[in-house]
């Protein structure tokens, strides 16, 4: 499980990781039930904020349950959004429609295992269909993802001729999509048009992040990468983060939300954490590393929701460091406090 979006578990609010927990267990579960163990893969940290801006706008509508013991979680039961509620639904639909994407990206650059490709192809049209069957579940037509993946990879054919926010826009298109439809399940078509904008921001941030996290690995490779095929600057794509940054915190301010205590950390102090851990101290603080199979995929529309396999750089020895474990990207180590400073708790940390 991957993305940008790492809320601190060991220092942070006790409430607001279980409740995003819930989101993150809840969309895990509802991708098994709907295709089966494997499709658990697929499950990510920024895909399930989906299902948290569908909740925000109606709670009533994201019926929770208790699930049972599971490793991931020590072996302990939790309280998870259930599989009926349509954010989750969504979440998964679209998680599993953008993993097909990148499997099949995969395969066309010859990545991987040699040998799997017919696999990967077999495995990336039945997510497909299985996405579709959710989406449908909701009333939400897969098709204006899946299309996202081709204008991806002809728009990374011109290099040369387009701009970098030519080449994030597919990614910023299929976000918005995404992020508008949780109005038309919670009820709350007045906010489509802000969720479509924090969207077009956040899927900006996610496309321009991982391009950064990526540009070493894929210039040593010779594979695209946005930055470099448009020769734009860190400081330049740090500017662009800040700029929509920005424009993702003041799209939050005009949504309809019965709770928007969740979203505001998620999209705003916890986005913002990210372009600093990213650009400030991106190769030594990082909390999570690709395996060396793992590579990035040229139809970069899939950052925000795809599937992938990260590892934590702590797995190898006992216990994390602090910085690792919860970065404030001033370079300093997080207590409770400060934690709160960025989600503008009131007593939830006492």
């Amino acid at each position: 499980m991957f993305g940008i979006i790492r809320p601190c578990g060991s220092h942070g609010c006790p409430s607001l990781f279980r409740a995003w927990r819930a989101h993150l267990c809840g969309l895990c579960l509802t991708l098994r039930d709907g295709q089966g163990h494997g499709a658990r893969l697929a499950t990510n940290y920024d895909g399930l904020i989906i299902s948290v801006l569908a909740e925000a706008q109606s709670p009533y509508g994201s019926p929770h349950r208790t699930a049972g013991p599971c490793a991931l979680r020590g072996f302990r039961s939790a309280e998870v959004v259930d599989a009926r509620a349509g954010g989750v639904r969504l979440a998964a639909s679209v998680s599993l429609v953008l993993a097909a994407g990148k499997l099949r990206d995969h395969v066309a650059d010859g990545d991987g295992v040699p040998g799997t490709g017919v696999a990967r192809t077999m495995l990336a049209s039945r997510w497909e269909a299985a996405g579709a069957r959710m989406g449908a579940s909701v009333g939400f037509d897969t098709a204006v993802l899946t299309a996202t993946v081709d204008r991806q990879l002809a728009m990374e054919g011109l290099t040369g001729t387009v701009r970098l926010l030519d080449l994030t826009a597919p990614t910023e298109d299929a976000v918005a999509a995404a992020f508008a439809y949780t109005a038309t399940i919670a009820g709350k078509p007045g906010n489509a048009a802000a969720l479509a904008e924090a969207g077009r921001f956040f899927g900006r941030i996610a496309h321009l992040l991982d391009a950064v996290e990526d540009q070493e690995e894929d210039t040593a490779r010779g594979a695209f990468n946005p930055l470099t095929a448009t020769a734009t600057t860190r400081a330049e794509a740090r500017r662009l983060c800040d700029d929509a940054a920005h424009g993702l915190a003041l799209a939050l301010r005009e949504l309809e939300l019965a709770d928007r205590h969740l979203v505001e950390v998620l999209l705003d102090a916890e986005v913002r954490r990210a372009i600093a851990r990213t650009f400030d101290d991106h190769v030594t603080t990082a909390s999570y590393e690709r395996p060396g199979w793992v590579r990035k995929s040229a139809a970069g529309v899939a950052t925000f929701f795809t599937c992938g396999l990260w590892r934590p750089r702590w797995s190898k020895r006992r216990g994390r460091p602090c910085d690792d474990r919860c970065y404030l990207g001033d370079g300093s180590c997080c207590e409770c406090g400060r934690c709160c400073e960025w989600c503008n708790c009131v007593n939830c940390c006492d």
